[in-house]
């Protein structure tokens, strides 16, 4: 069998029975296509260490990141375990596979000063009525209020809210569902968004469940959600800024600083491990020792 009618099993594979996100299948499935390119789409019995390594090379070379040449190689190391135990191939050929070791990259996080204006703008530009005004300024509270991940907030359908107890459900990475709390002003702009923009959205569609609607009346896209945030955000926050993972980024940060427990935010944010999640208390740590150098005699 060749590199590439493996791949495809193998991708199959991950999303049937592993259940891995889409975007996390397809990230996979592109580096083997790569390596199929890389190695003329070899048989997977005649793919070797040396191969795999040069195949590394070539990325490095090209100027790819350290994570990114970190997720080739557990794409290629995950694809050639499966193929042993699958009993395609005798040995596996990356199990002295190194991957580099990833940086730490801290999260870009506004402050709760600079996301308030953000929230308070978008409520103005609402006011007149404007069903995609309305609709933008319920996405942008709902994502901050409950640090959302934007596919989940696009991928919500209106019987996933829950209006009175103020929660939504959403499903994360690995198809794990989690109900999540939003505060008052998130409340208030989807009970406007609920009654004054979403009818008039849908009805230039076909219908549709989703509890955000783009305009065309469809399923509002994760593509039409970043750039609206990303608009909302630039000038606030500058271009490094912004996108609605900085909403997450900051909900969760914002959320330490005012005493969460890190169990607490763990579950909200969907992490599976908390490792994940203890890189919000890294940036409460800076954000401390920064103040603290500014402001103490002796520092």
């Amino acid at each position: 069998m060749r590199v590439t009618e493996a791949a495809e099993a193998y991708a199959t594979q991950l999303s049937a029975v592993r259940r891995l996100s889409p975007a996390t299948v397809r990230a996979y499935a592109a580096d083997l296509r790569d390596l199929a390119a890389a190695t003329g789409d070899a048989e997977l019995t005649d793919v070797d260490l040396e191969m795999l390594r040069d195949w590394l090379w070539r990325a490095t070379e090209r100027g790819d990141a350290r994570t990114t040449i970190a997720r080739r190689t557990a794409s290629v190391r995950g694809f050639f375990a499966w193929a042993h135990d699958e009993g395609l191939i005798g040995a596996d050929p990356s199990l002295r596979l190194v991957a580099p070791k990833r940086g730490r990259t801290l999260p870009k996080v506004a402050t709760a000063t600079t996301l308030d204006g953000v929230l308070s703008a978008a409520t103005e530009r609402a006011a007149d009525g404007d069903v995609i005004a309305l609709r933008d300024a319920a996405v942008l509270e709902l994502l901050y209020a409950a640090a959302l991940r934007v596919a989940e907030l696009c991928s919500a359908d209106v019987d996933d809210l829950d209006r009175t107890r103020r929660t939504i459900r959403v499903t994360g990475k690995g198809s794990k569902e989690r109900i999540v709390p939003f505060g008052a002003p998130a409340a208030l702009a989807l009970e406007n968004y609920l009654a004054r923009a979403r009818p008039a959205l849908v009805a230039r569609g076909a219908g549709t469940p989703a509890l955000f609607v783009g305009a065309r009346g469809g399923r509002l896209g994760t593509r039409a959600a970043y750039d609206l945030v990303s608009r909302a955000l630039a000038p606030a926050v500058g271009a490094d800024t912004v996108g609605p993972h900085a909403l997450r980024h900051s909900a969760a940060t914002h959320l330490l600083d005012g005493g969460a427990d890190l169990r607490t935010v763990q579950e909200l944010l969907g992490h599976a491990s908390l490792g994940t999640t203890q890189i919000y208390t890294h940036v409460s740590t800076e954000k401390l020792t920064a103040a603290y150098r500014l402001a103490h005699p002796r520092a």
